[in-house]
């Protein structure tokens, strides 16, 4: 599929590889609107009660999907982690451990449990957390550990949940970007002791916002539905002893009835990014110094929220990733480095003690370096967005054909001033 391109950069004048839209997302049909239609007629838009009918059958469908025995809507895939640590008994002031790569709501969840976020760096191949960090940074205090599912990948769930396992801890698996993702067959979110979901308007199964918990444990569950529902104990989620101070965090009708028409288009579309994928993997093996993360030969089914490439500048004439990617946006390729940044550097991460707790608490983030994370942030990885594999060939080609002709290029990307 490979085909000549023209010799200069768009950033330095030539023509862009690409100058027409990508495929859109979300993708939506008659499904979407009749679905939409028959929450409008049924008068009953929002969450109560707790779970209401659509709410009710998303949840059943997704733990079928991810394997988990229950599922629980809420208001969105950050208070999503919130409720897994307080549904889960987790003590105030309790740490739990976090990868310092990724998005802000992973330790800002754990932090608004009550809890104090510890942060680990990840690994070079996978960019998910370092078991082996992971199991130094533990400590008497500990009693949860979150592994966040990053881009394409999983993170290790036989070592993790064997550490967790044999420390007592409990494991929460963020899987933000992980829908239908699978370790060993097994879902993800099914393999700790809690999944957390988001289904923000980016993300793999999308209803603009809108969160989704799994557990291993009915009595868990309940919690978790209580929490949801302003801490109300209603029949059939009342068989725990606690009388909790929850907050209304419900999923409105119209979230959990787009959520079960996206849930539905899932499958096919795993299927056809990770077509797109295998032709775009063996297209871009022969571009010396583009690396795709490692894919685990256990992680059996790929969910693809980003995909990412490993960015070596020596291979490029010495081309910063930051050029590289100043010349692939040129091209018409939508791409993004710092997409995430160690949180110890993300000003989203605030430690204004009035408003974070665990900075209110004396616990603010360490000020030291994470040498992984901030690699892959400011010098190394390259994310590309879902949708651009959910087309056709002639996507992927050029796709190709823009890092290709930033390949052949990038001698005179280097010498060139730095505007076009």
């Amino acid at each position: 599929m490979r085909r000549s391109v023209p010799d200069r950069l768009a950033i330095l004048g030539g023509p862009p590889v690409r100058n027409r839209p990508w495929p859109a997302w979300p993708e939506y049909g008659d499904e979407e609107r009749e679905a939409l239609a028959r929450v409008l007629e049924s008068r009953s838009w929002g969450g109560h009660p707790s779970p209401n009918t659509e709410a009710a059958a998303l949840c059943r469908d997704f733990a079928q999907y991810v394997d988990a025995p229950h599922a629980v809507a809420c208001a969105n895939g950050t208070v999503s982690l919130t409720l897994a640590l307080q549904a889960a008994r987790i003590a105030p002031g309790a740490e739990v451990v976090v990868p310092v790569y990724t998005f802000v709501a992973t330790a800002a969840a754990a932090a608004a449990a009550g809890c104090v976020p510890v942060l680990v760096d990840v690994l070079p191949d996978t960019y998910c957390i370092d078991p082996d960090q992971l199991e130094d940074a533990l400590s008497p205090r500990t009693e949860a550990v979150i592994v966040v599912h990053l881009a394409c990948c999983m993170a290790d769930m036989d070592l993790v949940s064997e550490i967790c396992e044999r420390r007592g801890l409990l494991l929460i698996e963020d899987c933000a970007h992980a829908h239908g993702a699978r370790w060993r067959n097994r879902g993800a979110g099914s393999i700790g002791d809690l999944g957390s979901f988001s289904m923000q308007s980016s993300k793999l199964l999308t209803a603009g916002e809108g969160g989704l918990v799994t557990a291993r444990d009915a009595t868990t569950a309940q919690r978790l539905q209580s929490l949801v529902n302003c801490g109300r104990k209603e029949p059939g989620y009342d068989g725990f002893p606690e009388q909790m101070l929850g907050h209304n965090l419900r999923m409105t009708e119209w979230q959990a009835a787009i959520g079960r028409a996206q849930l539905a288009r899932l499958p096919d579309q795993h299927r056809r990014r990770e077509a797109r994928l295998e032709l775009f993997e063996k297209e871009l093996a022969g571009i010396e110094g583009l690396r795709p993360l490692v894919r685990d030969e256990r992680l059996t089914s790929r969910a693809t929220y980003q995909f990412v490439l490993r960015y070596d500048p020596e291979a490029f004439a010495g081309v910063s990733r930051s050029r590289a990617l100043a010349a692939l946006r040129a091209e018409g390729v939508p791409c993004s480095g710092p997409f995430y940044v160690p949180l110890n550097e993300d000003p989203l991460y605030s430690q204004d003690p009035l408003t974070n707790p665990a900075a209110r608490a004396g616990h603010a983030a360490p000020p030291r370096s994470f040498p992984v994370a901030r690699r892959a942030a400011f010098e190394e990885a390259i994310w590309l967005p879902h949708e651009l594999f959910l087309g056709s060939e002639a996507d992927v080609s050029d796709l190709v054909a823009a890092f290709t002709k930033l390949k052949a290029n990038a001698a005179h990307l280097r010498d060139a001033r730095a505007d076009p």
